[in-house]
């Protein structure tokens, strides 16, 4: 393990078995900015970067057998960002779809996408439904891409169908519990997140996946996006590997 893929590391509170690899793990991309201001580049090309880092995640994903892998690409904070950068954000989903699609179903990967799709343009609305519509049926690896996505938006549109089901009179106050909550989220098709992963040296979770996060490991890497290897990938699935999970419970009691 070099200096660069050692993770810092935060432990959760999680489960009481040893679990050799995590089914849904959880990348929160930060970076792309920074690299390329430290080598004196535009920061669209560490975005263009990032999309490289993108292909190695899904890559490492397929070979160590993760069920589920969620990136979080786009979030609903970002539209405050200069027009010109989210408009090149837009145009990089729009080339990765194009141009990735076909080896992502070849390769037995299901595309979803999870976030409101509000303010989303037309065309890449279309390119979305054609993703998910053309991988519905593969099952080797599930890539989800948070896009205009933040959790707490995610919670809210949750909550006000569950509202709407209840001023209907089709449900009952009463009866709302954590699984009529969840099945209402974005990611109700997927397991919880087992790990989640940070790029860039920063320790914090930035509005993705809180309720689905709630017992996840969590690793931080101070590697940047787009320097995300195999190796950093690995580093962190073995971190993993290394945890005790107790979901709450004592060591040793067993799951």
């Amino acid at each position: 393990m070099t200096a660069n893929t050692v993770p810092r590391t935060v432990n959760g509170d999680p489960a009481g078995c040893e679990a050799a690899l995590p089914r849904h793990v959880g990348i929160i991309m930060d970076g792309n900015g920074r690299w390329a201001a430290s080598r004196g580049l535009f920061r669209s090309e560490g975005h263009r970067r990032g999309v490289e880092a993108v292909r190695r995640a899904v890559d490492v994903a397929l070979k160590r057998g993760v069920a589920c892998l969620t990136l979080f690409s786009f979030s609903s904070e970002n539209w405050s960002r200069p027009v010109e950068e989210v408009e090149f954000l837009f145009g990089l989903l729009r080339l990765f779809i194009r141009r990735d699609l076909a080896d992502l179903h070849r390769q037995g990967v299901r595309v979803k996408v999870i976030g409101s799709r509000e303010r989303l343009p037309s065309d890449i609305l279309s390119l979305i439904a054609e993703a998910e519509r053309l991988t519905a049926a593969n099952s080797r690896l599930t890539l989800v891409v948070a896009f205009n996505y933040g959790s707490r938006d995610e919670i809210v549109r949750a909550v006000r169908r569950v509202a709407e089901r209840v001023q209907a009179g089709t449900l009952d106050p009463a009866a709302i519990d954590e699984a009529i909550l969840a099945a209402d989220l974005d990611t109700a098709a997927f397991p919880d997140l087992d790990l989640v992963i940070r790029t860039s040296g920063e320790y914090r979770l930035s509005n993705f996946l809180l309720w689905q996060a709630a017992y996840a490991e969590l690793v931080f890497l101070p590697v940047l996006w787009p320097d995300f290897d195999a190796a950093s990938f690995n580093a962190a699935l073995d971190e993993y590997a290394a945890r005790s999970r107790r979901f709450g419970g004592i060591a040793g009691s067993g799951v």
